[in-house]
């Protein structure tokens, strides 16, 4: 038996919520198209949304550490160089150097809770 869905989500537990969704209304240049204060928000981008919510405390400890997930919120844009600059101005300069893959140019970022960032440009064709 197969399931039926209609859509899917990327959400990110943070007991650091509002400093994390100020970070990704900053990077994303938009406010939460749903937001319910300290609780819930949730961002509509391109075939994707993104949430951020905060546990019940019955639960923090379980999101507590973040450190070496094997998930990333990948993000495609049209100019690496610009996205890097505006990471920066929002004062977190992504730690590495760009990598070359056989996709494109990337880099990885981090957010406020140390969830990583790919900021992936396409390679030109």
């Amino acid at each position: 038996m197969v399931f039926q869905y209609t859509d899917a989500m990327v959400a990110i537990a943070s007991t650091n919520f509002k400093n994390l969704v100020s970070f990704y209304t900053k990077l994303l240049g938009e406010n939460p198209a749903s937001l319910i204060p300290n609780i819930y928000a949730e961002f509509h981008l391109a075939s994707l949304r993104l949430s951020i919510f905060q546990p019940k405390k019955t639960h923090e400890s379980e999101f507590e550490t973040s450190h070496k997930s094997k998930i990333s919120l990948c993000l495609e844009v049209s100019n690496l160089e610009d996205a890097i600059a505006h990471l920066t101005a929002l004062g977190y300069f992504p730690p590495g150097n760009i990598s070359i893959a056989d996709h494109g140019r990337e880099i990885y970022a981090y957010d406020p809770d140390g969830n990583r960032l790919i900021l992936h440009q396409a390679k030109e064709e």
